[in-house]
C-alpha cells in the first residue's frame, strides 16, 4: 500500500475484509523532523515519516467476548488482508477478554476523517534553526559549549469501527533538551521545553540561563546525604506526579495494591493529600497543551481498553483542591469498582494558586537546595509508591536568597504522595519537558514546590 493511499482508505478498506463480530482500526500516520548539535554547531538534521496500523478484531463465544490485536508497520495492499485475519485468528484463539464491553457509539464523525494527513518538516525549524545559530555565537563568545537536539512529530492518528466510529486527531509534540558544558566539561547544566510548533522556544533566553548556571558552578561545595529543604522545579515535579498517574488505577487501588488503597479495604477517595490548596487535572482542550479528545487504545490493561476506543475524555480533576477525588478507570474498571469513569490521560496540569517564580522563590530560601531535574526513578514500594532516582545536571545550595555554589549530586528516596503532604509551598504553575520521560509524556504544565526536608539518601559520585 503505497504513501498515496490515504489513512482512511486504508481503514476502510480494513473493516470492508473484517469477518469478525467487531472491529475496531487505527491507523498512525507520522512525521519527525530533527535538528542536533555538539560543540555549538549543527552536526545531523533530518526528515522521517512512517505508518503504523493497527486491527482490533472481537469474536462474540459462548463463554463471552474476545479480542485480538495486531499491529504492523508500513503495510501494504498485499499485507492488508493476512493483517486483518491474523487479528480474527488472535480473537479466536484467545479467551473471553475479561475487559470487553459494547463498542463505541454515537460519537460524531470527525470533519477530517477524509483529509490527508498532517506532516510536519524542516520548515518547523525556520525561526527556531537561526536563533539557534545566534546562541552558538553567544555561547562560543562567553566560554560555553552548547550540546542538545530539537525533535518535532507530527502523529495523525485514524480511528474506525465497525460501529460506525470515524474519528481522526492531530497530535503535534516538540521537544528541545539543551546542555551547555564548559571547555574543561567539569560543569554542566541543562534546560528543556516542550512546543507544539517551536514559535515559542527561545535559544538565546535558554543560553542565557545556563551561563547563569555554569557561573554558579564555579564554586563547588561538598554535601552529605541527608534532609535538606529542597526547591523542586516544575519538571522535576512533572516527573513525580506522571509516575504517580501511571500509579492512580482504581481497579489497582480498590485490591488493595496501590498507595491509593485504604488500609482495611476500598480506596483512599475523598482523602486531603496536601494541605495546599493544589489541583492535579487533564484536560484534552487545555491551550497548548492539547491532546486527543477521544479514547485511542491500542492494547488493553487496567487503565485502558482496546473496547473504548472513541470513547470520549472528559477535563477530570485527579486531585481537586488538595484531596483526591478521580482514579483512572475504563468502562469495565469502573463497573467493576463502582467508581466513575475517568480515561486516562493526555496532559497534565498542577495548579496551586501560586505566584511566586523560581526565582522569587530562591530569593525567599534561607538555606535549601536547588534542584535542576531528575533521571533514572524507579520504583521501589509500590504500597507506599517510595521512588529512587538521581539529581542531574546541577544541584544549587542556596543561602540567604542567593544561589552560593554547586553541590555533588544525590540519590533520592521519595514518594510523589509524601511529598505532597509535606509540600509547603507552591509557584507559579508553567509549561514544563518532564526530562525523564519525554520519549512518552511531555505535555505538562506544574509550579515549583517547597519541600523542607526531601531526603537525599545518599551522595551520587560520577554523574
Amino acid at each position: 500500500m503505497t504513501r498515496s493511499t490515504k489513512p482512511h482508505e486504508i481503514v476502510e478498506r480494513a473493516l470492508e475484509l473484517s469477518t469478525a463480530d467487531g472491529c475496531v482500526v487505527i491507523a498512525d500516520e507520522e512525521s519527525t523532523a530533527n535538528l542536533r548539535w555538539a560543540g555549538n554547531a549543527l552536526t545531523t538534521n533530518g526528515v522521517t515519516r512512517g505508518r503504523t496500523l493497527t486491527v482490533i478484531a472481537t469474536v462474540d463465544g459462548k463463554e463471552g467476548t474476545a479480542s485480538g490485536v495486531v499491529s504492523r508497520s508500513a503495510v501494504t495492499e498485499a499485507d492488508l488482508e493476512p493483517l486483518v485475519r491474523a487479528a480474527e485468528a488472535a480473537a479466536r484463539g484467545a479467551g473471553a477478554a475479561e475487559d470487553a464491553q459494547p463498542l463505541v457509539t454515537g460519537v460524531p464523525v470527525s470533519a477530517d476523517f477524509t483529509e490527508a494527513p498532517a506532516e510536519t518538516s524542516s520548515a518547523v525549524f525556520g525561526d527556531f534553526a537561526p536563533a539557534l545559530g545566534e546562541a552558538f555565537a553567544r555561547a562560543r563568545a562567553g566560554g560555553r559549549e552548547l550540546y542538545g537536539f530539537a525533535n518535532h512529530e507530527l502523529v495523525s492518528t485514524y480511528v474506525g469501527t465497525s460501529t460506525g466510529l470515524r474519528l481522526r486527531h492531530d497530535q503535534p509534540n516538540g521537544t528541545l533538551e539543551l546542555n551547555a558544558k564548559s571547555p574543561d566539561r567539569q560543569r554542566s547544566a541543562w534546560a528543556g521545553r516542550a512546543t507544539r510548533d517551536f514559535k515559542d522556544v527561545d535559544p538565546a533566553a535558554l543560553d542565557a540561563e545556563l551561563a547563569v548556571r555554569l557561573g554558579w558552578a564555579e564554586r563547588r561545595i561538598e554535601l552529605p546525604a541527608g534532609r535538606y529543604e529542597t526547591l523542586l522545579p516544575p519538571t522535576a515535579v512533572a516527573d513525580l506526579l506522571i509516575y504517580q498517574m501511571w500509579s492512580a488505577s482504581a481497579r489497582d487501588a480498590v485490591e488493595g495494591r496501590t498507595v491509593f488503597s485504604k488500609p482495611g479495604g476500598g480506596t483512599r477517595l475523598g482523602e486531603r493529600l496536601t494541605e495546599l490548596p493544589l489541583t492535579l487535572r487533564s484536560d484534552p482542550s487545555e491551550p497548548g497543551l492539547e491532546s486527543a479528545p477521544f479514547v485511542i487504545a491500542h492494547s488493553s490493561g487496567d487503565d485502558a481498553s482496546v473496547f473504548d476506543n472513541g470513547l470520549p475524555v472528559p477535563e477530570v480533576e485527579w486531585v481537586r483542591r488538595g484531596e483526591l477525588s478521580h482514579l483512572t478507570t475504563t468502562r469495565h474498571t469502573a463497573a467493576l469498582t463502582g467508581l466513575p469513569q475517568a480515561p486516562g490521560f493526555g496532559n497534565l496540569i498542577l495548579d496551586g494558586g501560586g505566584e511566586k517564580s523560581l526565582d522569587e522563590m530562591v530569593a525567599a530560601t534561607e538555606r535549601g537546595l536547588l534542584l535542576t531535574c531528575l533521571w533514572y526513578i524507579r520504583e521501589v514500594d509500590p504500597a507506599t509508591l517510595l521512588l529512587t532516582g538521581l539529581t542531574r545536571d546541577g544541584v544549587y545550595l542556596v543561602e540567604n536568597g542567593a544561589v552560593v555554589g554547586e553541590v555533588n549530586n544525590f540519590r533520592f528516596n521519595e514518594s510523589p504522595v509524601d511529598l505532597l503532604s509535606r509540600a509547603t509551598e507552591a509557584g507559579r504553575t508553567e509549561r514544563t519537558l518532564p526530562r525523564e520521560w519525554s520519549d512518552w509524556f511531555t505535555r505538562a504544565a506544574m509550579p515549583a514546590l517547597r519541600i523542607p526536608d526531601f531526603n537525599m539518601s545518599s551522595v551520587s559520585k560520577g554523574v
